[in-house]
C-alpha cells in the first residue's frame, strides 16, 4: 500500500505507512519534524509506536547533525536468521528438551557467561575500536562493574525484553532459527552516555526543543565524530554478539537433532541503528528507530509477536520510505499495561503451539500486545515482497 497519511504541520512533511498512530507517537514524530536538518522527509513505518525521544518505527534522515535518543540505547538491535537442513519431521514432538538446552548455552536477562565465550581474536579486534573510545570519554568505563569482563561475556547473549530466539518452520515445512538481540549492556551505557552529553552540550538552548530527548550534535562540534565512531562499534559488537549467540544455537541443536547444514545464507539487519546513504540527491545520515534497511533485493527480517508468524522478506527499494521497512509487528499496550491486562490463561491460549515459558514473567510479551502483523505487512507492500513465511514452534525470552 501507498503512504496513508502525511504530516505537514513542521518544517518538513512526515510521511506515514499506515492511519494507525497513537496520540504519543502523532506528537513523536511532529516534535521531530521541527528540527531544522531533517532532509526531505520523515517516513514512518507501519508498525509505528511511542519511543523514548523519537518515534519506533521512524526513518529520520539528518545533513549536518545526529540526534543520539533518536538511536537509542539498544543500538545495534537487529535480527539473525539462518535456515537449515532439516525439516519439521525431524524435530522431536515434544519441544521442551531443546529448549532447555538453548537456554542453557544462551544467558538471557542480565546474565553472561561465566567465562569468556568467543576466540580472543574476536575480543582483540572489538577491543581496539573500545579502547580508543574510553580513551577519549572514560566515564563510559565507571557506568558498569568489571565493565571489560562484562562485555566480553555477554558476546553471544540474549538480553531481555522483546529480545528473543525462536526455532521457526516455512511454507516447505523446512526449519530456521531466528534470533533478536543487540549491543547489550556495553551499548547500552554508550548510548545513555552521549544522549546525556548531547543535552549537556546544548546548555541553555536545550529550552528551545521541543523535547530535550531531540539534543542533537552538529557537525564540527566536540563530540559529533566521537558518537559517530562510538555508535559504530557498538552495531559491530551487536553484529559480533548475534554471530556469536547463533552459533552457541547451532552446537547446542546438535546435541538432539538428526545431522545439518546451513542450506540459507545468514540473513543479519540492524533495525536500531544510524549509516550514512544517499538519498534524494544528497549524502545523509539514516538513523531507523525500529526500521530496517530494504534496498532493492537486499534480504531482510520482520518478526510477529510470539505467537504470530514472521517474514523473511526482499527490499523493493521504495525511495519515499528511505528504502526501509517495518521491523516487527510493533506495540499496542506497554508493558506494565500488558501485565495488568492479561493473565497467564490468556499467555497459555495465545501462544498455544510454541513451546516457550508461559508464566508471569513473559506476559508483557503476549501477542496480544502487539499489532497483527498481517496488517502491518499488508501497509509495507510497496516496501518489501515476502520471500518466506514463518511460524514459530519455540520461543525463548530473555
Amino acid at each position: 500500500m501507498p503512504i496513508k497519511t502525511i504530516i505537514t504541520k513542521g518544517k518538513v512533511p512526515v510521511k506515514i505507512y499506515t492511519d494507525d498512530v497513537e496520540a504519543e507517537a502523532y506528537q513523536q514524530l511532529l516534535n521531530m519534524a521541527q528540527m531544522p536538518f531533517i532532509h526531505s522527509h520523515i517516513a514512518v513505518m507501519p508498525d509505528v509506536h511511542c519511543g523514548k525521544g523519537a518515534t519506533v518505527g521512524s526513518v529520520i534522515p539528518t545533513v549536518g547533525a545526529i540526534i543520539p535518543a533518536a538511536v537509542g540505547v539498544d543500538i545495534g538491535c537487529g535480527m539473525n536468521a539462518l535456515r537449515l537442513s532439516i525439516k519439521a519431521h525431524d524435530l522431536p514432538d515434544n519441544l521442551r528438551g531443546l529448549r532447555l538446552l538453548i537456554e542453557a548455552a544462551i544467558p538471557v536477562g542480565f546474565n553472561q557467561h561465566k567465562h569468556d565465550p568467543v576466540k580472543q581474536s574476536t575480543v582483540t579486534g572489538l577491543s581496539v575500536g573500545l579502547h580508543k573510545i574510553l580513551g577519549k570519554h572514560p566515564k563510559i568505563n565507571t557506568m558498569q562493574k568489571k565493565p571489560y569482563q562484562t562485555w566480553v561475556r555477554q558476546l553471544g547473549t540474549l538480553g531481555g525484553g522483546n529480545h528473543f530466539i525462536e526455532l521457526c518452520l516455512d511454507e516447505n515445512d523446512d526449519v530456521w532459527v531466528m534470533l533478536h538481540s543487540g549491543s547489550r549492556g556495553i551499548g547500552n551505557v554508550i548510548g545513555e552516555y552521549f544522549i546525556n552529553l548531547a543535552k549537556k552540550d546544548m546548555g541553555q538552548h536545550i529550552v528551545n526543543l521541543p523535547d530535550k530527548d531531540l539534543a542533537y550534535f552538529k557537525d564540527g562540534a566536540r563530540h559529533y565524530d566521537d558518537y559517530l565512531e562510538a555508535v559504530a562499534w557498538a552495531q559491530d559488537y551487536a553484529m559480533v554478539n548475534r554471530r556469536e549467540m547463533m552459533n552457541l544455537i547451532c552446537d547446542a541443536l546438535k546435541k538432539k537433532l538428526p545431522k545439518f547444514g546451513i542450506t540459507k545464507e545468514a540473513i543479519h539487519c540492524h533495525h536500531n541503528y544510524v549509516a550514512r546513504e544517499q538519498h534524494f540527491d544528497a549524502s545523509v545520515w539514516v538513523t531507523r528507530k525500529g526500521a530496517i534497511s530494504a534496498q532493492e533485493g537486499e534480504l531482510g527480517i520482520i518478526p510477529g509477536s510470539m505467537g504470530a508468524k514472521s517474514y523473511i522478506v526482499r527490499g523493493l527499494g521504495n525511495p519515499m520510505s528511505f528504502c526501509s521497512s517495518s521491523h516487527g509487528a510493533g506495540r499496542v499496550m506497554s508493558r506494565g499495561k500488558a501485565k495488568r491486562h492479561f493473565t497467564i490463561d490468556d499467555m497459555e491460549s495465545q501462544t498455544h503451539g510454541v513451546e516457550c515459558r508461559k508464566d508471569s514473567g513473559v506476559i508483557d510479551e503476549i501477542p496480544g500486545a502487539y499489532k497483527d502483523i498481517d496488517i502491518v505487512m499488508e501497509h509495507q507492500s510497496d516496501l518489501v515482497e515476502v520471500v518466506h513465511t514463518l511460524k514459530q514452534v519455540l520461543c525463548i525470552k530473555g
